[in-house]
């Protein structure tokens, strides 16, 4: 496995030196490369569902919200080492993830899906097929875990053949360059990046999918857990969470 790293991530892990946010802050982590759901405007501003979600439960709460970019992978260290509140990434709840960190209700369903390059001949009907290609996911993914487990250590997918991002823009730019040939990414943000590198859709699929997107707070934090749960439910009860889905037409 070759790890590709983003030094501008280990610099603002560097520069995240305070403290979770005060009484009338929610300080919240997330990765900013992985739009619909998270990313920066040409402003420099974080936007996308999950964003305009955070914001709109902070609303709810009657808290301010405060949105720290970190790489995807530093996210729980920065739960467990109260540098942040929460954490909002399209972020599943896997069970491995449940043993360090507490996670929110649902708020969104997922689907996976394999972007390659758009003049490639990949076309796939099953995501176990990538194994004859060269796979790159995100660092600390359900997908990266999933490819772990299922593909490297059952000797179906070569190690060398499989390279992890710690963003995924950059697989992207990969993929369009000949130096991988897949990634496995959920579908919403492989769609953006589809459009935005050139690159196709080979497949979309449920079989790696393990659970919903959820919001992630500090193990035992369960005042703030119960807080972000009431938010949540208020949001799909009155309609808001359904109109960000389809502001940013998710799948």
């Amino acid at each position: 496995m070759k790890v590709v790293t983003s030094v501008l991530c280990g610099i603002l892990m560097l520069g995240l030196a305070t403290v979770a946010g005060a009484d009338d802050t929610l300080v919240v982590g997330t990765s900013a490369d992985y739009p619909p759901y998270e990313y920066t405007d040409d402003k420099g501003e974080f936007v996308g569902f999950d964003m305009d979600l955070i914001r709109a439960v902070g609303e709810k709460m009657g808290k301010k919200v405060k949105i720290v970019d970190m790489g995807f992978d530093t996210l729980i260290a920065g739960l467990q080492n109260k540098k942040i509140d929460a954490v909002i990434a399209a972020m599943q709840a896997s069970e491995e993830r449940k043993q360090k960190v507490d996670f929110s209700i649902t708020y969104h369903e997922i689907k996976d899906a394999i972007l390659a390059k758009a003049d490639s001949d990949i076309e796939l009907t099953s995501i176990n097929e990538i194994v004859d290609y060269k796979v790159a996911s995100q660092t600390g993914t359900i997908q990266e875990k999933w490819i772990q487990d299922n593909l490297i250590k059952t000797g179906k997918l070569p190690e060398e053949n499989y390279f992890s991002y710690e963003r995924v823009d950059n697989a992207a730019m990969d993929i369009k360059a000949g130096r991988v040939d897949v990634l496995h990414i959920i579908a919403d943000p492989a769609i953006s990046l589809a459009e935005k590198n050139d690159l196709k859709i080979a497949l979309i699929t449920t079989e790696a999918v393990s659970a919903g997107q959820s919001i992630a707070v500090t193990k035992g934090n369960t005042e703030l857990l119960d807080a972000i749960n009431k938010a949540i439910e208020e949001l799909k009860a009155d309609g808001t969470l359904q109109a960000l889905m389809d502001k940013y037409k998710l799948l």
